[in-house]
């Protein structure tokens, strides 16, 4: 009997997905190459899963069923005999995966999805030697994966969209926001628009209209405040598209427009300063702590997880 969901790959990424998958009730296998990273990766799901339940975004009784859930493996065909739907998040290299996507495409009915957890890689590369590759699509899960409710559905140049429509409304069993992305484009959905805000922010501190910090309070503290339930297309609808268009018309001629990265991000990288793992890049590092950030940004993603849901049931 087919009911389980196959991760394989149990890293930050995996552990992440397979606690939340084992959250939704499903029977849940986790699967990496020896005992040792896929028990540590079991570990990790368990330490998400406790995480969502000390913060109330789960009871103590499916936080519970949820670690009973969870099993390992170190042998993917094996694990594959029972799968119901895969998802792979393994290293990020197009020949790991295109062989890993071959391999289950061979042993796995053709009415199983494959997915993969990949950030820049193209689905439609990711599954170029597959027999059925109508099957295979990517379920991009956002940092931290237990975390924040985004999953982009990216459909492959051969994808079938009814596969993609049914991974989007599993997921949405496992309360994540997944969104179908029609087109297998570098940067999928939401880092396109992330690159862009990134493009300018560059930009801004480069030209010295404002400091690192100060670009990422303006963000942090504006509009972003109002992204969780206030998109930017709702936003323009609100104000009003004829006030949109003349802003548009008066801002978008001064900012930035570069089709690569600028200098002043090579700068930075060609001298070492590639940020918190060297002590500096955009902050000095030696002077704070990435680790007390990270978790700051857990808690709000924590309490804006909790807002949103309250503010969605009013």
């Amino acid at each position: 009997m087919r009911d389980m969901v196959m991760v394989v790959g149990s890293g930050m990424m995996g552990s992440g997905i397979g606690a939340m998958s084992a959250l939704a009730g499903n029977k849940t296998v986790l699967v990496d190459l020896d005992a040792g990273r896929v028990e540590a990766g079991r570990q990790k799901a368990v330490e998400c899963i406790r995480l969502r339940e000390e913060n109330g975004l789960a009871t103590h009784e499916q936080a519970e069923r949820a670690v009973e859930l969870l099993a390992t493996s170190t042998d993917s065909l094996a694990a594959a005999e029972n799968a119901r739907l895969v998802i792979e998040a393994i290293v990020e290299k197009v020949e790991a995966k295109q062989a890993l996507f071959a391999q289950l495409d061979g042993v796995l009915p053709v009415e199983v999805p494959i997915c993969s957890n990949t950030s820049g890689l193209r689905i439609t590369d990711i599954s170029a030697k597959c027999a059925h590759p109508e099957r295979t699509v990517t379920t991009h899960f956002w940092l931290p994966a237990h975390l924040v409710p985004l999953v982009e559905v990216v459909m492959g140049g051969k994808t079938d969209e009814a596969v993609a429509v049914a991974v989007r409304d599993e997921l949405r069993r496992w309360k994540k926001a997944p969104v179908i992305v029609k087109r297998d484009l570098p940067g999928q959905l939401a880092n396109r628009v992330f690159q862009a805000i990134i493009r300018e922010s560059i930009d801004i501190v480069a030209s010295g209209l404002a400091s690192a910090e100060d670009v990422d309070t303006a963000i942090s503290c504006g509009m972003a405040m109002r992204f969780p339930v206030w998109g930017p297309l709702k936003h323009l609808d609100a104000i009003g598209l004829e006030l949109g268009l003349s802003v548009q018309e008066t801002v978008l001629p001064s900012i930035c427009a570069d089709r690569e990265a600028g200098s002043y991000i090579r700068e930075l990288v060609a001298s070492g300063k590639l940020g918190a793992k060297t002590g500096e890049g955009f902050y000095d590092w030696t002077q704070r702590s990435i680790e007390a950030d990270m978790k700051k940004r857990d808690a709000f993603i924590i309490e804006a997880v909790k807002a949103v849901a309250r503010v969605s049931q009013e």
